[in-house]
């Protein structure tokens, strides 16, 4: 976070602003749904440390949800690192680690 503002996390040119949960790029901000979002928050909670598939399935749907969770997570962790121009293959800020889990590397 920063130390000026506690409630913005700074990484690249993006800008997370969690008083108003929105993601800015060089600051425009950027439409993003809202399973992507709770991904992205978990992951900077978390930054630097692994995150397992089974947290974010608990971050994005209650106990008692039925879904394709395998299918929900993948498109909502592409979606999010479409929006953040990264890329499984060549990452920049989210790397896989691991077969089930996930790293954000970004210093706010």
């Amino acid at each position: 976070m920063s130390p000026q503002n506690p409630s913005v996390c700074r990484f690249g040119v993006f800008e997370l602003d969690l008083r108003a949960a929105e993601l800015r790029k060089n600051g425009v901000k950027l439409r993003l749904q809202d399973q992507p979002y709770h991904v992205l928050l978990k992951l900077v909670e978390h930054h630097g440390e692994i995150v397992s598939r089974e947290e974010l399935r608990s971050t994005l749907w209650h106990e008692d949800t039925f879904v394709d969770f395998e299918t929900g997570l993948n498109t909502a962790i592409k979606r999010l690192r479409e929006t953040l121009g990264d890329s499984a293959d060549s990452p920049t800020f989210i790397e896989g680690a691991l077969a089930s889990s996930l790293v954000l590397w970004l210093w706010c």
